[in-house]
């Protein structure tokens, strides 16, 4: 059986977009869907029942503790990490388990963003995706493994409030090969279209060059944890 973990903080306006996908990609297959409410104060965690996903609930405000929650919490025997802002199609869940099916000790695909984003973050993320998933890392909007890997690589670190996807990909390296899908997840651009360039540079920029202490804390992480949502059009 397939664990799709959905980790999730105020997602009521994303969240039915992400469930009616897995719900979509997933016919054919034996699946659950665990949804992580991490504290929300929205109808995120109602949406969730409402779609049929099984729903366990923390305060911890942490993306990796959130998907460690929803892992120890699956029934499955592969866990399929879906972001709630996150929407995938059956050709991932295909490719997902074909790869695990082929010795794969798992993976994950690269991304493209829903709507309009401006032009300077179009060029912003394709750099970005030249480099990182040119070192075949994966993002932690999809990621997938088998049950057995997810705990010998010992999940996701929790030392870590950002970037422990990165981690994560390392650790799975270690017990064998990881694959990246051809196929894009489409994902939120919110984060380009609300923030000017030059916050989201800096905040990239920090991120990628504060070395691992300046992902230890929320501390100049108010892009990823400052809880800011785009308002649904009308």
């Amino acid at each position: 059986m397939i664990s799709f973990i959905v980790p999730a903080y105020n997602e009521e306006t994303e969240l039915p977009g992400t469930l009616r996908a897995i719900h979509s990609a997933a016919v054919g297959y034996e699946y659950e869907i665990v949804l992580v409410n991490d504290g929300s104060t929205d109808a995120t965690a109602a949406i969730g029942e409402q779609f049929g996903a099984r729903v366990t609930s923390i305060e911890r405000r942490h993306i990796a503790a959130a998907r460690n929650a929803g892992a120890k919490a699956a029934r499955g025997d592969v866990f399929i990490f879906v972001d709630a802002d996150t929407q995938i199609g059956p050709e991932h869940v295909r490719g997902a388990m074909e790869a695990l099916e082929n010795g794969f000790a798992g993976g994950g695909s690269r991304l493209a963003f829903d709507g309009e984003i401006p032009s300077w973050g179009k060029v912003m993320f394709d750099v970005f995706s030249v480099l990182y998933f040119g070192l075949n890392l994966g993002a932690g909007a999809f990621l997938f493994t088998t049950r057995e890997n997810f705990f010998a690589a010992g999940g996701f670190d929790e030392t870590y409030f950002a970037g422990e996807e990165v981690f994560f990909t390392v650790a799975l390296k270690r017990l064998g090969r990881f694959k990246l899908l051809r196929e894009a997840a489409i994902t939120s651009g919110r984060k380009l279209r609300m923030y000017s360039g030059w916050k989201v540079s800096g905040g990239l920029f920090s991120l990628l060059f504060g070395g691992p202490r300046g992902v230890m804390s929320r501390k100049k992480l108010d892009m990823w944890y400052g809880g800011a949502r785009e308002k649904p059009v009308s």
